[in-house]
């Protein structure tokens, strides 16, 4: 109930100051902003957006802000790949048909594709195009992925969640890790 508590007045708090900025979006001229918009330039800072657009574009800022919150606690996190790329992208893979009947071909060579609903965060092994289709969404899932990244106001609003799950589904794993709270449709856990 404490953290349900403390993100409702965080939610209130950071509300108008972000919704201002994202509104302003369009508008703003910071050349360090613009590099977000490119996996080559800041591929860190564009997998989290990815994380944030596809798993909780829809979520309120609370909620989008969580959703990175949990992929940097498992960055920190010894069980966890240690960048946000890996993290984001963790989960079994396979190689594609059209390299493994070439013997001759270099490792480097290879494609690799996740195997399908086996990753970490549901979107990127759902087989469906990652076609990004709202840009005003991801335009504010790239300003929350900067600005988790480089302030801390938002930091720690999961209070140390490294799992999350929508609230109409039951994954195995929630009965054996620690009930942290809820935020909009997601529950959030973290290791006891």
């Amino acid at each position: 109930m404490r953290y349900i508590m403390k993100t409702a007045i965080l939610a209130a708090m950071i509300l108008t100051a972000t919704t201002a900025f994202a509104s302003s979006a369009s508008t703003f001229q910071n050349p360090q902003l613009e590099e977000l918009y490119t996996e080559e330039n800041r591929p860190e800072l564009y997998c989290l957006a990815q994380n944030i657009y596809f798993e909780a574009k829809s979520e309120p800022l609370a909620g989008q802000y969580a959703v990175a919150d949990v992929v940097l606690n498992r960055v920190n996190d010894t069980r966890y790949p240690n960048s946000i790329c890996e993290v984001v992208r963790e989960g079994p893979i396979k190689e594609s048909w059209k390299t493994r009947q070439h013997a001759d071909l270099a490792p480097k060579e290879r494609i690799y594709h996740p195997i399908k609903n086996r990753c970490q965060f549901s979107w990127y092994c759902d087989g469906k195009a990652d076609t990004i289709r709202d840009n005003d969404a991801w335009r504010l899932a790239q300003i929350i992925a900067y600005k988790i990244l480089h302030t801390d106001k938002m930091r720690g609003i999961t209070e140390g969640a490294t799992h999350y799950h929508a609230d109409y589904v039951s994954p195995k794993w929630a009965s054996k890790i620690q009930l942290v709270g809820s935020i909009s449709t997601h529950i959030f856990y973290r290791w006891p």
